[in-house]
């Protein structure tokens, strides 16, 4: 377990006597600023409050915290935190709300806010600001860009194809990818709000822990990677794909990568005539992976193969669907990738349920917090009793003009969001309290967070 003490930046250790004089009250909040996307789907904060603000600090973190930040050469405060643990046995007096996560809320708002409890820890509230904003950023920008994606491959389902199938059509194949297991569990975790395909077995543990599941959140099917095909030689490249059709059939459906020599020779000799027949027999469905060269060229070339020799149907939307295979594409995937080569397959008459998408480095690594211009920011302080509004206005930059008061979130006639001071509207705050004073308020479970995202 972290120190919670440490996770911090340098410079907050000098903050608590920078308040005003007769400063009780620090008030402040999270948003997504602006950034890529007009939208964001929450998602992360949970998981920070059940895994950092459930344990209690103990004398053992704060002479812990003493004998590295004094030779850090920066102020330790350890009246503040031995006071913290005398009066409240260690845990944080914070009172956190935040949005229901896999709401989809525009930029703009808060979508958290953060208080201390304690007249005498003013300076908490901003002390918590590296692991909160962290909590919240990397999970939402993650669930954001998953979502965006999700919207676009539906668009052409609803047009070609069968919209049922879209929560296995982008699958996470980012967890070699990302700088940490951690990351890999939050942000392939984050991705499952909006899909069901995964090979990130780490997001599935964080899911179950953080979430209140017992169920599976993710899935997979048998497939293969170049060592398993290049291992046969390429004189027995057709043995290796045997062998996984004989092996795997049973399970319905799996996958192989074609190019480990020449896809094009991959999918017209071997799969589409040497062992077409005992594809057909097998029942199973072969997802064919091509993984080099330009994707939507690549792709586009494969399919009028396998048409050729597989055979297509008309779908009640008149487009043509594959018969016994598909296609998964699993490198160079993101946004404009996918939409490039489904605009192709549509101009061929092609159906989009003929091929899914395996997305890495773009879905948990390709992206950082000024993606969303993500921000944490005091709006308010009680000073001598009596709260003021607080923000920064920076002459040369207004996007960075900082929201004023005590803020709540509310919604709209027309079903969006906005953020108000509190006082200013009879609406409900849609902020709930997530963590106060060491307990937990108003956890969801997985399902909850999904049937957010999609309303």
């Amino acid at each position: 377990m972290s120190n919670i003490i440490l996770s911090t930046d340098s410079y907050k250790l000098s903050h608590a006597p920078q308040y005003p004089k007769g400063t009780t009250g620090v008030f402040s909040y999270t948003e997504p600023r602006g950034g890529k996307f007009k939208k964001s789907v929450v998602y992360g904060p949970q998981a920070y409050a059940k895994e950092m603000l459930s344990n209690p600090v103990s004398i053992h973190d704060i002479n812990e915290a003493e004998s590295i930040i004094v030779p850090h050469r920066c102020p330790f405060n350890k009246a503040g935190w031995k006071h913290i643990l005398n009066k409240h046995g260690g845990y944080l007096p914070l009172h956190i709300k935040t949005v229901p996560e896999g709401t989809v809320v525009p930029i703009s708002n808060a979508v958290g806010t953060i208080e201390n409890t304690d007249p005498k820890t003013a300076w908490l509230s901003s002390y918590v600001e590296t692991p909160f904003l962290r909590a919240t950023w990397y999970g939402t920008t993650v669930a954001t860009i998953s979502w965006e994606i999700k919207q676009l491959i539906l668009s052409y389902l609803e047009k070609t194809g069968t919209p049922d199938d879209i929560y296995f059509k982008l699958h996470d194949f980012g967890a070699r990818g990302v700088s940490s297991a951690q990351s890999a569990a939050i942000g392939g975790s984050a991705h499952l709000v909006n899909f069901m395909g995964t090979d990130n077995v780490e997001s599935l543990s964080h899911v179950m822990r953080y979430y209140n599941t017992k169920n599976m959140p993710g899935f997979s099917i048998p497939a293969s990677e170049h060592s398993t095909i290049t291992a046969w030689g390429k004189e027995f490249e057709v043995d290796a794909y045997r062998n996984m059709l004989n092996t795997y059939k049973s399970n319905g459906i799996f996958a192989c990568v074609i190019d480990s020599y020449n896809p094009y020779h991959a999918v017209e000799k071997l799969w589409g005539e040497e062992l077409r027949q005992e594809v057909i027999d097998s029942g199973a469905t072969v997802v064919l992976r091509p993984d080099s060269g330009d994707p939507v060229e690549v792709n586009v070339k494969i399919i009028q193969i396998l048409a050729d020799k597989f055979g297509t149907t008309a779908n009640l939307k008149g487009f043509k669907v594959l018969k016994h295979v598909r296609l998964i594409q699993g490198d160079g995937v993101n946004y404009d990738t996918i939409k490039n080569i489904l605009d192709a397959f549509v101009k061929l008459g092609f159906s989009a349920d003929n091929i899914a998408f395996g997305m890495g480095g773009a879905l948990l690594q390709g992206m950082d917090r000024d993606t969303q211009q993500w921000a944490m920011k005091c709006s308010a302080m009680q000073i001598n009793g009596q709260w003021n509004d607080v923000f920064k206005d920076p002459s040369t930059d207004v996007g960075k003009q900082s929201k004023r008061g005590r803020l709540q979130l509310v919604k709209t006639s027309n079903g969006g969001y906005q953020t108000v001071k509190e006082g200013a509207t009879s609406l409900p705050n849609e902020l709930t309290t997530l963590y106060k004073n060491g307990e937990l308020f108003n956890e969801q479970t997985f399902e909850d967070v999904r049937i957010n995202s999609e309303k």
